[in-house]
Order: structure tokens, then C-alpha cells, then sequence
């Protein structure tokens, strides 16, 4: 069959694209929300350890999220964006290969994320400001959730080659299943559930290691067993190094991108925590939040990656550009209004958490902050995982780079000036702003392919 057939026959070239959208985003949304109410959940147990844990989870948060923005944003989109590219231009043979390569690359970037964090973990939490009890805390769960970094980047990676060939169903099915075993063992191991000793921070951080576990094993076994359009031939796939490019070209650059977000979060988790430990607890609450909307965001972009990837690949650019922005307009609206609701009632929120006053009002101060650029914090992530899989991460890095710069030049700033809290929090609202509206910017004006007649 002729390639230009081939297309022809791919619902992604064809369809409407806001209801294969919503069909893709609705599944990886209840997957990602479970995801970030895991994370919830461990911070509620965390709570229960009173404020030093609270303080000492909000240490370790951004490599944790930092770990998750790149296997599943950055290189998985890379990954996601690579076979998607591939099934558009009709070659699945290629994208059988891409999917071993990128198996490779997981296997070998968790074993160097693992390694890092265990031994250099301390250092880094103390750099932020971790002392005392908050850092013997943080450094319980860390020693203990780091072991498991191979586990959710093979997660990651598999879920992204599956989406790539369009099946959205298995990865988030799969991905759920994760956070209610997280959710579960994370509990039990933790708070001591039934006979079970109480094993504190570290025992929240293994029900984490031993979920993803699971699910590492069960996409590993999707994919050999020939269920899925994309087979997993590890042991007849020649490695070559063009493979690992087309991959990396995109990945790599865009693994940029949650460096910046997690550098930026550092500096302001740095610039709060000399405010004592309270504050630096609300701000922990507050950066949860963030962590359930990058996961909505990241559904709806995630969604747009391998419409985006295979119009590319088939050479229909307008048809690419027209599924990144609904995407993006879709992004922004979900975020805007869960924006409006923090920003209204922050302690919905925060009163998951804790009752203290002191707590409350850091959190409370926060929100005020950034609950109303939320949407434009969801309109750069959604154009970010659309430009990956236009295999253009550039533009959205650009954007990120600019925040980076505006948080860290103007926090030197406010550190000399020895300015109050809510100062730090304008900085943070200014940032997002800034990286939604550049990211609109640098996508309307890069080029991403000649349309094929």
C-alpha cells in the first residue's frame, strides 16, 4: 500500500478534531488526575507527621515533579512525538524500532536519575534551605522514592510510545491503577495500616516504588504480547544511532523545558523558606495544586501530541496548527476556572491539609498570586507538548527560559531588598504570565513543515 493510502486510512488525518481531542484528553485527564490525587493523598498522610513534614515534602517536591516532567513530558513526548511521526508518514516498521530505542533510553536515564538523587540528595535539599527536621524528613522519603526512578521512567516511556500510535485507553487505564495502589500501599506502609508497622515518611515513598513497579511490568508485557499496533522487539531491534536522534532531537531539547520550570520553583522555594517553616509549608500546600494542574494540562496537550505528530508526518501543517490550538484554547479554560475557584476560596484547598492559621495564610497569600494566571500557565504547557510533537520543542523552551530569567533576576532582587512574602508570590504570577503569552508568540511564528498538496 502506497504511503499517501496509507495516510488516507489514519481517523487521525480525517476526523474532527475537537472530538477525537476531548476523546483523547478525557481518558488521560482521569488518568493524570488520579495521578496528582496520589500525590494528594501522600501529602495528606504527610500532614498527619505535623509541619517539619509537611515543610521537608515541600524540599523534595520539585525533583520529584522534576523526574516526572521528564520522562513523561519531556522524553516522552519526544518518544510520543517520534512514532507518531513515523505511523503519519506510514513506516510502523520504524516506529517498532523507536519504541526499543526509547525503552533504552528509559532504562538508562533512570539509572543516572537514581544515582544522582541518592547520593547528592542531601546536598541539593540543604542548598534550599532544608535544615533540622524538615530535612531528616525529606531526605526519609527521598532515600526511599528515588530507588525506584527506573520504575516510573519505564512507565512514562512505554504509556508514551502506546500514545504515540493514538491508543489512549491502555496508558491511562494502567496509570490509574498506579495511583490507587500508590493511594493504598502508600497508607498502609506509611500510617501502619492493620498489622502493618508505622513506617512514617519512608513507608509513604514505597507504596510509590512498589506501584510503579506494577506498572512497569504490566506495559512491558502490553507491548510484547502483540495487542498493541506498536510490537516491542527488544531482541531483534538493532540499536542505530539515527534512532536514538530522532528520538533525542526532539527529547533532549525538550528536557530543557522542566529543568527551567524546576530551577524556577527551587529559586522560589529558596526565596520562601526564610520566611520560617510555616510559610514555606503553605507554599509546599500551594505547589501541590500545581502539581494536579500540570497533569491536566499536560492531558490535553499530551492528547494534541500524535494528531500533531501524524498531520506533521503526512505533511496536512494546517491541520497540525489547528489541533495545537484548540488544544490550547481547551487547556486554558479547564485551568482558568480552577484558577478562579483557588483564588476565590483558597481554603478548599489548603484546608485538605492542615488547620494552622499560619499555614493557612501563606497558602491563602499564594493563591491570591497565582490562581488568576493559572489558564495562562495551562496555554504554554498545551502548546509545549504540541510543538513536541511537531518535533519543534524550541519555541515553548524560549518561553520557559524567559521566566526563569524574570524569577531569578528579580528574586536577587527582592532577597536584597529583604521584601515581604507576598512580593515572592507576585514574582511567581508574573512568570506564568509571561510563559503563557511568549509560548502563544513563539508558536505563531515558527515554521513547522512545507503542507503537502
Amino acid at each position: 500500500m502506497s504511503e499517501p493510502a496509507r495516510a488516507a486510512d489514519q481517523p487521525l488525518l480525517t476526523a474532527p478534531i475537537l472530538p477525537l481531542l476531548l476523546r483523547f484528553a478525557l481518558p488521560n485527564m482521569g488518568a493524570m488526575l488520579a495521578t496528582a490525587l496520589a500525590a494528594i493523598a501522600e501529602t495528606v498522610y504527610v500532614g498527619g507527621f505535623g509541619s517539619p513534614a509537611l515543610a521537608g515534602m515541600a524540599l523534595v517536591f520539585p525533583f520529584v515533579m522534576f523526574q516526572m516532567m521528564l520522562s513523561a513530558g519531556a522524553m516522552g513526548g519526544g518518544v510520543s512525538s517520534a512514532v507518531s511521526r513515523a505511523l503519519g508518514a506510514g513506516h510502523p516498521e520504524r516506529a517498532n524500532a523507536l519504541a526499543v530505542h526509547a525503552l533504552w533510553i528509559a532504562l538508562v536515564a533512570g539509572t543516572v536519575y537514581m544515582v544522582a538523587m541518592l547520593s547528592l540528595g542531601e546536598t541539593l535539599l540543604a542548598l534550599l534551605g532544608g535544615q533540622g527536621e524538615a530535612l531528616a524528613q525529606a531526605m526519609a522519603y527521598a532515600n526511599v522514592a528515588f530507588l525506584g526512578s527506573v520504575f516510573v521512567w519505564l512507565v512514562n516511556t512505554l504509556a508514551s510510545v502506546i500514545r504515540g500510535s493514538g491508543n489512549m485507553a491502555v496508558p491511562s487505564a494502567t496509570l490509574f491503577v498506579v495511583a490507587l495502589l500508590q493511594v493504598a500501599l502508600g497508607g498502609a506502609l506509611g500510617l501502619g495500616w492493620g498489622p502493618l508497622p508505622r513506617l512514617g515518611m519512608a513507608g509513604v515513598a514505597a507504596g510509590s516504588v512498589v506501584a510503579y513497579g506494577v506498572g512497569a511490568a504490566w506495559l512491558w508485557r502490553y507491548l510484547v504480547s502483540g495487542r498493541s499496533r506498536i510490537a516491542l522487539h527488544v531482541r531483534g531491534t538493532r540499536l542505530e544511532r539515527a534512532r536514538f536522534a530522532d528520538i533525542l532531537r526532539v527529547g533532549a531539547v525538550a528536557s530543557i523545558s522542566p529543568l527551567q520550570t524546576v530551577l524556577t520553583i527551587l529559586i522560589l522555594t529558596r526565596l520562601v523558606a526564610q520566611f520560617g517553616t510555616d510559610a514555606l509549608a503553605g507554599y509546599g500546600i500551594g505547589t501541590r495544586l500545581e502539581f494536579l494542574l500540570v497533569p491536566i494540562a499536560f492531558a490535553v496537550g499530551v492528547a494534541s501530541v500524535p494528531l500533531v505528530g501524524m498531520a506533521i508526518g503526512a505533511g496536512q501543517v494546517a491541520r497540525a496548527r489547528q489541533a495545537a490550538w484548540t488544544a490550547a484554547g481547551l487547556a486554558t479554560a479547564i485551568l482558568g476556572g480552577l484558577g478562579l475557584v483557588v483564588t476565590l476560596a483558597p481554603d478548599l484547598w489548603t484546608g485538605l491539609f492542615t488547620q494552622d492559621p499560619a499555614v493557612l495564610a501563606a497558602a491563602a497569600g499564594y493563591f491570591r498570586w497565582a490562581g488568576p494566571v493559572y489558564g495562562l500557565f495551562g496555554l504554554g504547557l498545551s502548546l509545549y507538548f504540541s510543538s513536541l510533537g511537531a518535533g519543534k520543542a524550541l519555541g515553548p523552551v524560549l518561553a520557559g527560559t524567559l521566566r526563569l530569567v524574570m524569577v531569578a533576576g528579580g528574586g536577587a532582587l527582592l532577597a536584597m531588598w529583604q521584601t515581604p512574602t507576598w512580593t515572592i508570590f507576585a514574582l511567581l504570577s508574573a512568570g506564568m504570565a509571561v510563559y503563557g503569552i511568549s509560548s502563544v508568540l513563539f508558536v505563531r511564528y515558527t515554521p513547522w513543515a512545507v503542507e503537502k498538496a
